[in-house]
């Protein structure tokens, strides 16, 4: 019987989230991976953008663990919202690999790291900023997950794509066509409209 390791277990689901948004990226054009498609702008490789500053924090910063990496977007005199998006002359490709080199300090923190070796977040309230690898983990994963479900749902409206991976559709997804799709959400739509009444 092998033993149970918590630092693995969450370990693994940081990675699974970090895959997850990554490959939204996929066969998308460089406008597709930079539109904006909610009001606030929500786009695919702003959300990378973001993902990869908040690591670098996280795993970093709180544990005084320096990346050495220029992140000119969060410094005092930076544009607010400067990590959503990226600018034109930041590619996907320095994006993509910022992102990857997040992972590789992330993870050299949390393979030498316990689970209880202590932090602080230095942008957290006082009384809050005292922490722990293992709560940082958590956040670093909810946090993840979040945005990788805000990029499921910009990569469904660019081309109707969904799923964890290309080749996992969810597994909880009904298996209809495009015609099933446009009748189901119709249903929804006279549902939400006869609530209404």
């Amino acid at each position: 019987m092998s033993t149970w390791d918590p630092k693995a277990d969450l370990h693994l689901y940081l990675r699974s989230a970090r895959e997850a948004l990554l490959w939204k990226l996929d066969g998308l054009s460089e406008y597709d991976i930079r539109r904006p498609l909610t009001p606030t702008g929500t786009n695919l490789l702003g959300l990378i953008k973001h993902v990869a500053t908040v690591e670098f924090g996280y795993f970093g910063d709180t544990f005084a663990r320096p990346h050495g990496e220029p992140l000119p977007w969060i410094k005092d005199d930076a544009e607010v919202n400067a990590d959503m998006w990226a600018t034109p002359d930041q590619s996907r490709e320095d994006i993509v690999a910022l992102y990857h080199r997040a992972w590789a300090h992330s993870d050299a923190t949390i393979t030498e790291l316990d689970l209880d070796s202590p932090g602080t977040v230095p942008w957290w309230p006082k009384d809050r900023a005292p922490v722990t690898l293992h709560r940082i983990l958590v956040h670093v994963i909810a946090e993840t997950h979040r945005h990788a479900g805000h990029a499921d749902i910009v990569r469904e409206l660019i081309d109707g794509t969904v799923g964890v991976r290309q080749d996992n559709d969810n597994m909880n997804m009904a298996p209809g066509d495009q015609a099933w799709w446009a009748t189901y959400r119709e249903r929804l739509e006279r549902a939400a409209r006869e609530a209404e009444r």
